[in-house]
């Protein structure tokens, strides 16, 4: 099965950012993918965390949504939507959030103060086959650099996967993770004991921990786990002045790199081999020992 892996340096401004993804799609899709992955917040970089609230989405609904189901619709391709900001379900009594359609017309609806950052799974006919949250929520502060996505996010609790059938018969089970997910060992087993065979990370690493650590942690996961990964990335120097790693990559499940792109929009592809994994994991079977609990 043929897969991409997009890499985008994403601005400030929706539309321009779709129009950027759907050629960088389309030249996927027409290199033979069936698979394409596009990277965290693909849709928008904003030149504060708090920009993505006014962008959030009801689950089922709105423009970024639509635009992916049309995209895979249009593209006959598997769409991993990066991620993109989603409301939060209120809790039982209380008034429904912002695009929930309650709202009387004219009247503007509260935003929340926080959602979700959400990883859709469209296929080729536009369903969403999938919907992850990413639950482990990146914070860092260097004295220079300081992020903590928990002020404006609500993480996930529940791992995810799905099936995707390839065109040549095989079938795929697929692990969904955001990011700084990646540092966190545990998740990406939970997948390998649920069956999957390949696992994917978009993700906006900062320049400073993807220079680190990005290479390092997406090779152990794909070696430990005998799974293949697809990471997609943001890669350069943004609207917002924010400087994101890059190196978007595959990465088959003996480690070695098979794609890489380095640095600005494009698109890393590659061919994974399901037979071949499936053999690997036959030729070290370390998957079926017995874990400590």
């Amino acid at each position: 099965m043929k897969v991409a892996a997009i890499q985008m340096v994403s601005g400030t401004q929706v539309q321009a950012n779709l129009d950027t993804a759907h050629v960088l799609l389309a030249e996927a899709a027409a290199a033979g993918a069936e698979l394409a992955v596009l990277p965290e917040y693909f849709c928008v970089m904003g030149r504060r965390d708090t920009d993505k609230l006014a962008l959030q989405e009801p689950l089922g609904d709105g423009p970024i949504q639509r635009w992916l189901a049309d995209t895979a619709r249009e593209l006959r391709l598997w769409i991993v939507g990066g991620t993109l900001p989603l409301s939060c379900e209120p809790p039982d009594g209380l008034a429904p959030r912002r695009g929930s359609g309650s709202s009387q017309a004219g009247a503007a609806a509260p935003l929340a103060d926080k959602c979700r950052n959400a990883s859709l799974v469209f296929a080729p006919t536009g369903e969403r086959v999938a919907h992850y949250d990413k639950i482990h929520l990146f914070r860092f502060d260097d004295g220079e650099r300081r992020y903590d996505e928990a002020a404006v996010l609500v993480p996930g609790s529940q791992p995810v996967t799905f099936e995707l059938p390839a065109r040549d018969g095989h079938v795929w089970r697929v692990g969904l993770s955001v990011c700084y997910d990646l540092r966190f060992p545990e998740l990406y087993r939970t997948y390998a004991a649920q069956g999957a065979d390949l696992l994917l990370v978009p993700s906006a690493f900062t320049h400073v921990t993807g220079q680190a650590h990005w290479e390092l942690l997406l090779r152990a996961r794909a070696i430990e786990n005998l799974s293949a990964v697809i990471a997609a990335a943001q890669g350069g120097l943004h609207e917002n002045g924010r400087r994101t790693w890059g190196h978007s990559m595959v990465v088959d499940a003996w480690g070695q790199v098979l794609a890489e792109h380095a640095e600005g929009a494009g698109v890393a592809l590659a061919e994974l081999d399901w037979a071949a994994l499936h053999q690997r994991r036959q030729q070290l079977p370390a998957l079926s020992h017995r874990r400590l609990k």
